[in-house]
């Protein structure tokens, strides 16, 4: 796996991981009405569990880390379990590119937190301006009773969701450290431990496709699509990009999600919308994360 991570720019690694980041649950979505949305996010992490599982053996895994180590996992295993459900649940209600952009209004308010700049206000207003734009306000206020629930719901679902994204790529950073071969396998150790964690989230609706064996196959496409290959080439990415420079890439995520939403699920934006993604690219853009404490201080990035 190094050899692999070495021959190929980690450009080229978060290249591919931007396209499947969003393709994935793009194909989740077509699965709703048939699987369920929670069975769905079942099946996504059980397929991805079960494919790392033989290739970085997760028991090993865990047998030789230190207990800080297998606190780490644990913790980055149950954030992908809830991020990957509020993530679905919010995909239900609203259109991917709004999603998308929701993602890093967290991320870059870690960023300001963390580094109080001019630059990071500015990422940071601009931000809010897009996410507004896309969410459409007065819209949103003029609906009516059930249309208004309904957006509502999915709103806290995409929030929840975006604030589970920051601890993903922090926790996530936090494992790919030591090379990225061995930042794979403590995923694909989380990934389990996300396993145990979304079994009674979606179990019971996933039950009700296994007797359908094309659904099955399509849910661990999901799974493949959705966590497999982004997250096996976030860490490769990880393992060789400055966080600096990852955060910046981070800016082509609203642009892929609005394009898969337009190919993959007919979502046509609007002028508006498209403005509003334009300025959330502007601001992760923008934004500069706040610089990682030098080895051996206790300090947690931002």
């Amino acid at each position: 796996m190094s050899r692999v991570s070495e021959a190929v720019p980690p450009q080229a690694w978060f290249g591919v991981s931007a396209v499947f980041h969003y393709l994935g649950p793009a194909f989740a979505v077509l699965l709703f009405p048939v699987v369920g949305v929670l069975g769905v996010a079942w099946f996504r992490i059980a397929s991805a569990a079960l494919v790392f599982a033989p290739i970085t053996k997760p028991w090993r895994t865990f047998k030789r880390s230190t207990n800080g180590e297998r606190v780490l996992l644990l913790a980055l295993g149950a954030c992908l379990a809830v991020m990957n459900s509020a993530f679905y649940l919010a995909l239900d209600r609203l259109p991917i590119a709004l999603v998308a952009a929701i993602e890093f209004v967290g991320t870059i308010g870690v960023a300001l937190w963390g580094l109080r700049s001019g630059r990071n206000y500015l990422a940071f207003i601009v931000t809010i301006a897009g996410v507004a734009l896309l969410i459409d306000v007065p819209s949103l206020l003029a609906a009516d009773g059930d249309a208004l629930t309904s957006d509502l719901v999915g709103l806290f679902w995409a929030f929840a969701n975006g604030a589970l994204f920051v601890l993903y790529i922090i926790l996530g950073h936090k494992i790919s450290e030591g090379g990225a071969s061995g930042g794979v396998e403590r995923l694909g150790a989380a990934m389990t431990a996300a396993f145990v964690f979304v079994m009674p989230i979606g179990f019971m609706q996933a039950l009700e496709a296994f007797g359908a064996p094309l659904l099955v196959a399509a849910g661990i496409g999901v799974g493949i699509c959705s966590s497999v290959i982004p997250y096996v080439c976030d860490q490769l990415a990880m393992s060789r990009l400055p966080r600096a420079s990852f955060a910046f890439f981070l800016a082509l995520l609203p642009a892929t999600a609005t394009i898969i939403g337009v190919v993959v699920l007919r979502q046509i934006p609007s002028a508006i919308d498209v403005l509003g993604v334009v300025l959330v690219m502007i601001g992760v853009a923008v934004h500069k994360p706040a610089p990682m404490p030098a080895p051996g201080l206790d300090k947690e990035p931002s």
